[in-house]
Protein backbone atom coordinates (compact mmCIF):
# COMPACT_ATOMS: atom_id res chain seq x y z
CA UNK A 1 0.00 0.00 0.00
CA UNK A 2 1.36 3.39 -0.92
CA UNK A 3 1.35 5.09 2.37
CA UNK A 4 2.49 8.61 0.64
CA UNK A 5 -0.46 8.54 -1.40
CA UNK A 6 -3.24 7.90 1.00
CA UNK A 7 -2.18 9.94 4.00
CA UNK A 8 -2.43 12.84 1.56
CA UNK A 9 -6.39 11.07 0.91
CA UNK A 10 -9.09 12.12 3.00
CA UNK A 11 -10.47 9.30 5.06
CA UNK A 12 -13.83 8.51 4.78
CA UNK A 13 -14.33 7.08 8.56
CA UNK A 14 -17.05 4.60 7.60
CA UNK A 15 -15.78 2.67 10.34
CA UNK A 16 -17.71 4.93 12.83
CA UNK A 17 -21.20 3.62 10.76
CA UNK A 18 -20.13 -0.10 12.04
CA UNK A 19 -19.11 1.34 15.48
CA UNK A 20 -23.08 2.89 15.45
CA UNK A 21 -24.63 -0.14 14.20
CA UNK A 22 -22.78 -2.01 16.99
CA UNK A 23 -23.88 0.53 19.35
CA UNK A 24 -27.27 -0.33 18.05
CA UNK A 25 -27.27 -4.13 18.64
CA UNK A 26 -26.59 -3.41 21.95
CA UNK A 27 -28.60 -1.07 22.86
CA UNK A 28 -31.50 -3.78 21.79
CA UNK A 29 -29.59 -6.12 23.38
CA UNK A 30 -29.77 -4.67 26.49
CA UNK A 31 -33.32 -3.51 26.36
CA UNK A 32 -34.19 -6.97 25.72
CA UNK A 33 -32.70 -7.98 29.00
CA UNK A 34 -34.54 -5.79 30.93
CA UNK A 35 -38.22 -6.20 30.30
CA UNK A 36 -38.30 -9.24 32.97
CA UNK A 37 -36.38 -7.23 35.05
CA UNK A 38 -39.03 -4.41 34.74
CA UNK A 39 -42.33 -6.33 35.10
CA UNK A 40 -41.89 -9.22 37.02
CA UNK A 41 -42.23 -7.61 40.01
CA UNK A 42 -45.25 -5.90 39.56
CA UNK A 43 -46.61 -7.46 36.50
CA UNK A 44 -45.73 -11.07 36.13
CA UNK A 45 -45.07 -12.08 39.80
CA UNK A 46 -48.90 -11.53 41.09
CA UNK A 47 -50.22 -13.80 38.17
CA UNK A 48 -48.03 -16.44 38.62
CA UNK A 49 -47.30 -16.12 42.30
CA UNK A 50 -43.56 -15.81 42.48
CA UNK A 51 -40.87 -14.45 44.76
CA UNK A 52 -37.36 -13.08 45.01
CA UNK A 53 -35.90 -16.76 45.26
CA UNK A 54 -38.15 -17.61 42.27
CA UNK A 55 -36.79 -14.99 40.26
CA UNK A 56 -33.37 -15.36 41.41
CA UNK A 57 -33.97 -18.81 39.75
CA UNK A 58 -34.74 -17.56 36.64
CA UNK A 59 -31.72 -15.08 36.34
CA UNK A 60 -29.61 -17.62 37.50
CA UNK A 61 -30.39 -19.98 34.57
CA UNK A 62 -30.26 -17.36 32.70
CA UNK A 63 -26.66 -16.19 33.97
CA UNK A 64 -25.25 -19.82 34.03
CA UNK A 65 -26.87 -20.75 29.96
CA UNK A 66 -24.96 -17.62 29.23
CA UNK A 67 -21.89 -18.46 30.47
CA UNK A 68 -21.55 -22.30 28.50
CA UNK A 69 -23.17 -20.17 25.04
CA UNK A 70 -20.77 -17.35 25.86
CA UNK A 71 -17.63 -20.40 26.31
CA UNK A 72 -18.60 -21.94 22.24
CA UNK A 73 -20.60 -18.17 20.72
CA UNK A 74 -17.01 -17.07 20.03
CA UNK A 75 -15.72 -19.79 18.49
CA UNK A 76 -18.72 -19.89 16.28
CA UNK A 77 -18.55 -15.94 15.60
CA UNK A 78 -14.66 -16.89 14.13
CA UNK A 79 -16.13 -19.81 12.19
CA UNK A 80 -18.82 -17.99 10.60
CA UNK A 81 -17.39 -14.45 10.78
CA UNK A 82 -18.46 -11.12 11.55
CA UNK A 83 -21.55 -10.46 9.08
CA UNK A 84 -22.72 -14.04 9.44
CA UNK A 85 -22.44 -14.38 13.12
CA UNK A 86 -24.30 -10.91 14.44
CA UNK A 87 -27.13 -12.25 11.96
CA UNK A 88 -27.87 -15.48 13.44
CA UNK A 89 -27.44 -13.96 17.16
CA UNK A 90 -29.34 -11.26 16.84
CA UNK A 91 -32.04 -13.41 15.10
CA UNK A 92 -32.00 -15.82 17.94
CA UNK A 93 -32.63 -13.65 20.92
CA UNK A 94 -34.96 -11.33 18.71
CA UNK A 95 -37.35 -14.66 18.92
CA UNK A 96 -36.49 -15.58 22.37
CA UNK A 97 -37.51 -11.89 22.87
CA UNK A 98 -41.06 -12.13 21.74
CA UNK A 99 -41.24 -15.86 23.43
CA UNK A 100 -41.41 -14.47 26.80
CA UNK A 101 -45.05 -13.28 25.66
CA UNK A 102 -46.44 -16.64 25.39
CA UNK A 103 -45.65 -17.90 28.43
CA UNK A 104 -48.82 -17.21 30.17
CA UNK A 105 -50.61 -18.84 27.63
CA UNK A 106 -48.62 -21.80 28.03
CA UNK A 107 -49.19 -22.05 31.56
CA UNK A 108 -52.66 -21.66 31.02
CA UNK A 109 -52.25 -24.53 28.79
CA UNK A 110 -50.47 -26.88 30.84
CA UNK A 111 -52.37 -26.38 34.07
CA UNK A 112 -55.95 -25.30 33.02
CA UNK A 113 -56.22 -27.29 29.48
CA UNK A 114 -57.02 -23.96 27.96
CA UNK A 115 -54.66 -23.32 25.11
CA UNK A 116 -56.81 -21.19 22.39
CA UNK A 117 -57.30 -18.27 24.70
CA UNK A 118 -55.57 -14.79 24.37
CA UNK A 119 -53.22 -13.02 26.24
CA UNK A 120 -56.44 -11.40 29.17
CA UNK A 121 -58.19 -15.39 28.67
CA UNK A 122 -54.93 -16.76 29.86
CA UNK A 123 -54.87 -14.30 33.16
CA UNK A 124 -58.38 -15.03 33.62
CA UNK A 125 -57.86 -18.99 33.32
CA UNK A 126 -54.52 -18.69 35.41
CA UNK A 127 -56.55 -17.30 38.40
CA UNK A 128 -58.88 -20.11 38.28
CA UNK A 129 -56.33 -22.45 39.31
CA UNK A 130 -56.61 -23.82 42.66
CA UNK A 131 -52.78 -25.63 43.60
CA UNK A 132 -50.64 -22.31 43.00
CA UNK A 133 -47.71 -24.17 43.60
CA UNK A 134 -48.50 -25.79 39.91
CA UNK A 135 -48.96 -22.67 38.41
CA UNK A 136 -45.18 -21.11 40.17
CA UNK A 137 -43.66 -24.46 38.83
CA UNK A 138 -44.93 -24.47 35.16
CA UNK A 139 -44.22 -20.78 34.64
CA UNK A 140 -41.33 -20.45 36.18
CA UNK A 141 -40.50 -23.47 34.19
CA UNK A 142 -41.29 -21.51 30.77
CA UNK A 143 -39.98 -18.32 31.60
CA UNK A 144 -36.60 -20.06 32.09
CA UNK A 145 -36.76 -21.47 28.88
CA UNK A 146 -37.30 -18.58 27.30
CA UNK A 147 -34.66 -17.00 29.02
CA UNK A 148 -32.05 -19.99 27.64
CA UNK A 149 -32.82 -18.85 24.10
CA UNK A 150 -32.60 -15.14 25.22
CA UNK A 151 -28.92 -16.20 26.55
CA UNK A 152 -28.12 -18.50 23.10
CA UNK A 153 -28.66 -15.40 20.87
CA UNK A 154 -27.32 -12.61 23.48
CA UNK A 155 -23.83 -14.34 23.66
CA UNK A 156 -22.97 -14.20 20.48
CA UNK A 157 -23.36 -10.06 20.73
CA UNK A 158 -20.01 -9.03 22.39
CA UNK A 159 -18.08 -11.50 20.79
CA UNK A 160 -19.53 -10.30 17.24
CA UNK A 161 -18.98 -6.71 18.10
CA UNK A 162 -15.60 -7.12 19.81
CA UNK A 163 -14.40 -8.80 16.39
CA UNK A 164 -15.84 -6.43 14.45
CA UNK A 165 -14.21 -3.39 16.67
CA UNK A 166 -10.83 -5.35 16.11
CA UNK A 167 -11.20 -5.23 12.11
CA UNK A 168 -12.02 -1.71 11.87
CA UNK A 169 -9.96 0.46 14.41
CA UNK A 170 -6.14 0.18 15.10
CA UNK A 171 -5.04 -0.76 18.67
CA UNK A 172 -5.06 2.56 20.18
CA UNK A 173 -8.57 3.14 19.15
CA UNK A 174 -10.41 0.00 19.98
CA UNK A 175 -10.96 0.97 23.82
CA UNK A 176 -13.05 4.54 22.66
CA UNK A 177 -14.68 2.34 20.12
CA UNK A 178 -15.62 -0.16 22.53
CA UNK A 179 -17.00 2.68 25.02
CA UNK A 180 -19.27 4.07 22.35
CA UNK A 181 -20.58 0.85 21.21
CA UNK A 182 -20.87 -0.55 24.94
CA UNK A 183 -22.66 2.47 25.68
CA UNK A 184 -25.64 0.96 24.10
CA UNK A 185 -26.01 -1.01 27.17
CA UNK A 186 -26.90 2.65 29.05
CA UNK A 187 -28.97 3.67 26.06
CA UNK A 188 -31.16 0.38 26.40
CA UNK A 189 -30.92 0.75 30.41
CA UNK A 190 -32.38 4.03 30.07
CA UNK A 191 -34.81 3.47 27.55
CA UNK A 192 -36.07 0.48 29.21
CA UNK A 193 -38.00 1.90 32.32
CA UNK A 194 -39.47 4.85 30.04
CA UNK A 195 -40.98 2.75 27.51
CA UNK A 196 -41.66 -1.11 28.65
CA UNK A 197 -43.57 -0.36 31.99
CA UNK A 198 -45.58 1.99 30.05
CA UNK A 199 -46.05 -0.77 27.76
CA UNK A 200 -46.65 -3.11 30.14
CA UNK A 201 -49.68 -0.82 32.30
CA UNK A 202 -51.21 0.25 29.02
CA UNK A 203 -51.56 -3.31 26.92
CA UNK A 204 -49.74 -5.76 29.13
CA UNK A 205 -46.83 -7.29 30.05
CA UNK A 206 -47.14 -9.79 26.66
CA UNK A 207 -46.82 -6.65 24.29
CA UNK A 208 -43.92 -5.38 25.98
CA UNK A 209 -41.67 -8.77 24.92
CA UNK A 210 -43.15 -8.43 21.57
CA UNK A 211 -42.75 -5.00 20.68
CA UNK A 212 -38.69 -4.41 22.49
CA UNK A 213 -37.85 -8.04 20.93
CA UNK A 214 -39.35 -7.08 17.09
CA UNK A 215 -36.35 -4.44 17.04
CA UNK A 216 -33.69 -6.97 16.33
CA UNK A 217 -35.60 -8.13 13.30
CA UNK A 218 -35.31 -3.94 12.27
CA UNK A 219 -31.61 -4.45 12.91
CA UNK A 220 -30.67 -7.31 11.13
CA UNK A 221 -32.24 -6.18 8.02
CA UNK A 222 -29.98 -2.77 7.92
CA UNK A 223 -26.62 -5.02 8.83
CA UNK A 224 -27.09 -7.25 6.01
CA UNK A 225 -26.49 -4.11 3.69
CA UNK A 226 -23.89 -2.04 5.66
CA UNK A 227 -21.23 -4.99 7.30
CA UNK A 228 -18.37 -6.03 4.73
CA UNK A 229 -14.80 -6.30 5.28
CA UNK A 230 -13.03 -3.31 5.50
CA UNK A 231 -10.62 -4.37 2.47
CA UNK A 232 -13.75 -5.45 0.66
CA UNK A 233 -15.64 -2.58 1.11
CA UNK A 234 -16.78 0.19 -1.34
CA UNK A 235 -17.30 3.17 1.26
CA UNK A 236 -14.07 2.33 2.87
CA UNK A 237 -11.59 4.56 0.92
CA UNK A 238 -7.67 3.75 0.77
CA UNK A 239 -6.33 6.30 3.60
CA UNK A 240 -9.23 5.06 5.61
CA UNK A 241 -7.60 1.22 4.89
CA UNK A 242 -4.05 2.41 5.68
CA UNK A 243 -5.83 4.19 9.13
CA UNK A 244 -7.30 0.82 10.26
CA UNK A 245 -4.13 -1.11 9.56
CA UNK A 246 -1.60 1.18 11.05
CA UNK A 247 -0.50 -1.55 13.31
CA UNK A 248 0.60 -3.92 10.66
CA UNK A 249 3.30 -1.18 9.72
CA UNK A 250 5.15 -1.48 13.22
CA UNK A 251 8.96 -2.14 12.74
CA UNK A 252 8.73 -3.64 16.22
CA UNK A 253 9.80 -7.72 15.46
CA UNK A 254 7.46 -9.00 18.08
CA UNK A 255 4.62 -6.77 16.45
CA UNK A 256 5.67 -8.14 13.18
CA UNK A 257 5.06 -11.73 14.44
CA UNK A 258 1.42 -11.15 16.10
CA UNK A 259 0.62 -9.81 12.77
CA UNK A 260 1.41 -12.47 10.65
CA UNK A 261 -0.12 -14.56 12.70
CA UNK A 262 -3.31 -12.50 12.22
CA UNK A 263 -4.61 -15.96 10.28
CA UNK A 264 -3.27 -18.60 11.94
CA UNK A 265 -5.82 -20.57 14.07
CA UNK A 266 -5.81 -21.20 17.49
CA UNK A 267 -7.44 -24.28 18.76
CA UNK A 268 -10.40 -24.46 21.43
CA UNK A 269 -7.72 -25.83 24.27
CA UNK A 270 -4.16 -23.97 22.99
CA UNK A 271 -6.39 -20.63 24.19
CA UNK A 272 -6.24 -21.90 27.76
CA UNK A 273 -2.57 -22.20 27.81
CA UNK A 274 -2.11 -18.58 27.86
CA UNK A 275 -2.19 -16.18 31.39
CA UNK A 276 -3.39 -13.46 28.98
CA UNK A 277 -6.83 -15.63 29.02
CA UNK A 278 -6.90 -16.63 32.65
CA UNK A 279 -6.42 -12.42 33.66
CA UNK A 280 -8.87 -11.49 31.08
CA UNK A 281 -11.09 -14.63 31.95
CA UNK A 282 -10.78 -13.14 36.14
CA UNK A 283 -11.30 -9.50 35.22
CA UNK A 284 -14.73 -10.99 33.90
CA UNK A 285 -15.41 -13.22 36.99
CA UNK A 286 -14.95 -10.55 39.31
CA UNK A 287 -16.68 -7.86 37.95
CA UNK A 288 -19.66 -8.84 34.95
CA UNK A 289 -21.94 -10.28 37.68
CA UNK A 290 -21.93 -6.48 39.59
CA UNK A 291 -23.15 -5.07 36.57
CA UNK A 292 -25.93 -7.87 36.06
CA UNK A 293 -27.28 -7.64 39.64
CA UNK A 294 -27.35 -3.97 39.07
CA UNK A 295 -29.34 -4.61 36.14
CA UNK A 296 -31.42 -7.04 37.06
CA UNK A 297 -32.20 -6.05 40.61
CA UNK A 298 -32.07 -2.34 40.77
CA UNK A 299 -35.82 -1.97 39.84
CA UNK A 300 -36.61 -4.37 42.56
CA UNK A 301 -34.50 -2.75 44.87
CA UNK A 302 -36.72 0.74 44.64
CA UNK A 303 -39.93 -1.48 44.84
CA UNK A 304 -39.20 -3.67 47.85
CA UNK A 305 -36.86 -0.95 50.28
CA UNK A 306 -38.39 2.25 48.98
CA UNK A 307 -42.33 1.06 47.76
CA UNK A 308 -41.72 2.22 44.68
CA UNK A 309 -43.21 -0.14 41.51
CA UNK A 310 -41.42 0.08 38.25
CA UNK A 311 -44.87 1.75 37.02
CA UNK A 312 -44.55 4.78 39.24
CA UNK A 313 -43.07 7.84 37.55
CA UNK A 314 -40.18 8.43 40.60
CA UNK A 315 -39.06 4.95 40.10
CA UNK A 316 -38.92 5.59 36.42
CA UNK A 317 -37.08 8.99 37.07
CA UNK A 318 -35.00 7.02 39.19
CA UNK A 319 -33.47 4.42 36.75
CA UNK A 320 -33.58 7.01 34.18
CA UNK A 321 -31.39 9.15 36.41
CA UNK A 322 -29.22 6.11 37.37
CA UNK A 323 -28.22 5.02 33.80
CA UNK A 324 -27.57 8.76 32.57
CA UNK A 325 -24.90 8.50 35.12
CA UNK A 326 -23.38 5.38 33.76
CA UNK A 327 -22.88 7.43 30.41
CA UNK A 328 -20.16 8.87 31.98
CA UNK A 329 -18.30 5.87 30.96
CA UNK A 330 -17.54 7.44 27.44
CA UNK A 331 -14.66 8.84 29.35
CA UNK A 332 -13.07 5.68 30.00
CA UNK A 333 -12.85 4.52 26.69
CA UNK A 334 -10.74 7.77 25.59
CA UNK A 335 -8.62 7.84 28.80
CA UNK A 336 -6.28 4.96 27.40
CA UNK A 337 -5.88 6.80 24.50
CA UNK A 338 -4.80 9.63 26.82
CA UNK A 339 -2.36 7.24 28.30
CA UNK A 340 -0.96 6.12 24.78
CA UNK A 341 -0.33 9.16 22.72
CA UNK A 342 0.40 11.63 25.27
CA UNK A 343 2.14 9.65 28.02
CA UNK A 344 3.69 7.10 25.15
CA UNK A 345 2.46 3.90 27.16
CA UNK A 346 1.66 0.70 25.48
CA UNK A 347 -2.28 -0.14 24.74
CA UNK A 348 -2.30 -2.77 27.49
CA UNK A 349 -0.20 -0.78 29.91
CA UNK A 350 -2.16 2.54 29.00
CA UNK A 351 -5.68 -0.02 29.52
CA UNK A 352 -4.28 -1.42 32.65
CA UNK A 353 -3.88 2.13 34.43
CA UNK A 354 -7.00 3.42 33.41
CA UNK A 355 -8.69 0.63 34.88
CA UNK A 356 -6.94 0.46 38.30
CA UNK A 357 -8.68 4.40 37.94
CA UNK A 358 -12.18 3.02 37.70
CA UNK A 359 -12.05 -0.15 40.26
CA UNK A 360 -11.78 2.42 42.86
CA UNK A 361 -15.36 4.13 42.04
CA UNK A 362 -17.22 1.10 42.60
CA UNK A 363 -16.45 1.53 46.67
CA UNK A 364 -18.72 3.99 46.86
CA UNK A 365 -21.71 1.34 47.10
CA UNK A 366 -20.40 0.63 50.72
CA UNK A 367 -22.19 3.78 51.26
CA UNK A 368 -25.49 2.57 49.36
CA UNK A 369 -27.57 1.39 51.98
CA UNK A 370 -26.37 3.27 54.85
CA UNK A 371 -26.66 6.78 53.06
CA UNK A 372 -30.08 5.63 51.66
CA UNK A 373 -31.72 6.49 54.53
CA UNK A 374 -31.20 9.82 53.53
CA UNK A 375 -32.72 9.44 50.27
CA UNK A 376 -33.88 7.16 47.96
CA UNK A 377 -31.35 9.16 45.14
CA UNK A 378 -29.04 8.50 47.31
CA UNK A 379 -28.17 4.92 46.35
CA UNK A 380 -29.32 5.55 42.64
CA UNK A 381 -26.42 8.47 42.65
CA UNK A 382 -24.14 6.24 43.80
CA UNK A 383 -25.45 2.92 41.60
CA UNK A 384 -25.03 5.09 38.57
CA UNK A 385 -21.48 6.07 39.83
CA UNK A 386 -20.48 2.54 39.99
CA UNK A 387 -22.50 1.45 36.76
CA UNK A 388 -19.78 4.15 34.80
CA UNK A 389 -17.07 2.60 36.31
CA UNK A 390 -18.56 -0.61 35.68
CA UNK A 391 -19.45 0.19 31.77
CA UNK A 392 -15.89 2.17 31.65
CA UNK A 393 -13.65 -0.63 32.97
CA UNK A 394 -15.87 -3.26 30.88
CA UNK A 395 -14.52 -1.45 27.52
CA UNK A 396 -10.62 -1.76 28.24
CA UNK A 397 -10.94 -5.11 29.74
CA UNK A 398 -12.89 -6.45 25.87
CA UNK A 399 -9.76 -4.45 24.70
CA UNK A 400 -7.03 -6.11 26.12
CA UNK A 401 -7.73 -9.40 23.98
CA UNK A 402 -7.04 -7.42 20.96
CA UNK A 403 -4.06 -6.32 22.29
CA UNK A 404 -2.69 -9.50 22.87
CA UNK A 405 -4.40 -12.13 20.96
CA UNK A 406 -3.95 -12.47 16.90
CA UNK A 407 -7.45 -11.07 14.84
CA UNK A 408 -8.22 -14.99 14.15
CA UNK A 409 -8.99 -15.57 18.03
CA UNK A 410 -10.38 -12.85 19.37
CA UNK A 411 -14.15 -13.68 19.14
CA UNK A 412 -12.73 -17.30 20.96
CA UNK A 413 -11.01 -15.16 24.15
CA UNK A 414 -14.01 -13.39 24.48
CA UNK A 415 -16.23 -15.84 24.67
CA UNK A 416 -13.91 -17.50 27.47
CA UNK A 417 -14.65 -14.19 29.02
CA UNK A 418 -17.50 -13.75 28.26
CA UNK A 419 -18.26 -17.74 30.02
CA UNK A 420 -16.66 -16.70 33.26
CA UNK A 421 -18.35 -13.33 33.40
CA UNK A 422 -21.86 -15.27 33.33
CA UNK A 423 -20.72 -17.97 35.90
CA UNK A 424 -19.82 -15.04 38.17
CA UNK A 425 -23.11 -13.37 37.58
CA UNK A 426 -24.98 -16.62 37.97
CA UNK A 427 -23.60 -16.89 41.66
CA UNK A 428 -24.19 -13.24 42.67
CA UNK A 429 -28.22 -13.44 40.91
CA UNK A 430 -29.25 -16.82 42.70
CA UNK A 431 -27.28 -15.93 46.06
CA UNK A 432 -29.27 -12.14 45.94
CA UNK A 433 -32.29 -14.11 45.30
CA UNK A 434 -32.05 -16.72 48.49
CA UNK A 435 -30.30 -13.82 50.58
CA UNK A 436 -33.04 -11.72 50.18
CA UNK A 437 -36.27 -14.05 50.97
CA UNK A 438 -33.75 -15.43 53.87
CA UNK A 439 -33.20 -11.83 55.44
CA UNK A 440 -37.22 -11.12 55.33
CA UNK A 441 -38.45 -14.60 56.62
CA UNK A 442 -35.13 -14.81 59.55
CA UNK A 443 -36.27 -11.05 59.99
CA UNK A 444 -32.06 -10.82 59.33
CA UNK A 445 -30.58 -7.87 61.06
CA UNK A 446 -26.80 -6.51 60.36
CA UNK A 447 -25.16 -3.15 61.13
CA UNK A 448 -28.20 -1.62 62.22
CA UNK A 449 -30.27 -2.58 59.04
CA UNK A 450 -33.11 -4.84 59.19
CA UNK A 451 -34.77 -7.90 56.76
CA UNK A 452 -34.04 -7.13 52.99
CA UNK A 453 -32.13 -4.06 53.50
CA UNK A 454 -29.56 -6.23 55.21
CA UNK A 455 -29.50 -8.56 52.26
CA UNK A 456 -28.69 -5.62 49.97
CA UNK A 457 -26.13 -4.28 52.18
CA UNK A 458 -24.35 -7.46 52.20
CA UNK A 459 -24.43 -7.43 48.43
CA UNK A 460 -23.70 -4.13 47.51
CA UNK A 461 -20.55 -4.64 49.66
CA UNK A 462 -19.26 -7.52 47.62
CA UNK A 463 -19.64 -5.32 44.86
CA UNK A 464 -17.79 -2.46 45.79
CA UNK A 465 -14.55 -4.21 46.13
CA UNK A 466 -15.10 -6.79 43.33
CA UNK A 467 -12.72 -4.45 40.69
CA UNK A 468 -10.22 -3.81 42.73
CA UNK A 469 -9.69 -7.78 43.42
CA UNK A 470 -9.94 -8.41 39.69
CA UNK A 471 -7.59 -6.03 39.09
CA UNK A 472 -4.38 -7.57 41.64
CA UNK A 473 -5.01 -11.18 39.89
CA UNK A 474 -4.86 -9.68 36.31
CA UNK A 475 -1.52 -7.55 36.95
CA UNK A 476 -0.52 -10.50 39.02
CA UNK A 477 -0.96 -12.79 36.22
CA UNK A 478 -0.23 -10.67 33.55
CA UNK A 479 2.26 -8.17 34.64
CA UNK A 480 3.48 -5.98 31.80
CA UNK A 481 2.47 -6.05 27.91
CA UNK A 482 2.70 -9.85 26.32
CA UNK A 483 1.12 -10.37 22.64
CA UNK A 484 0.49 -13.75 21.92
CA UNK A 485 3.61 -15.18 19.55
CA UNK A 486 2.90 -18.38 17.42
Amino acid sequence: MNVTITTQQKKSNYRWMICAMLFFATTINYMDRQVLSLTWMDFIAPEFHWTNTHYGYITTFFSGFYAICMLFAGRLVDWLDTKKGFLWAIGIWSVAACMHAFCGIATSGITTGHWMVGFEGAREAIATVGDVGKVVNVSVMLFVFSRLVLALGESGNFPAAIKATAEYFPKKDRGFATSIFNAGAQIGALLAPLSIPVIAKLYGWELAFIIIGALGFVWMGFWVFIYKKPEEHPKVNAAELAYIHQDEESHNPTEEKVEKAQHFKLSFLDCFKFKQTWAFAVGKFMTDGVWWFYLFWAPAYLSSVYNMPSSDPKAQAAIFVLYIITMLSLVGGWLPTYFVEKKGMNPYDGRMRAMLLFAFFPLLALFAQPLGQISYWVPVIIIGIAGAAHQAWSANIFSTVGDMFPKSAIATITGIGGMAGGMGSMFINFSSGKLFDFAIESKMSLLGFNGIEAGYLIIFSFCAVAYLIGWIIMKLLVPKYKPIVI
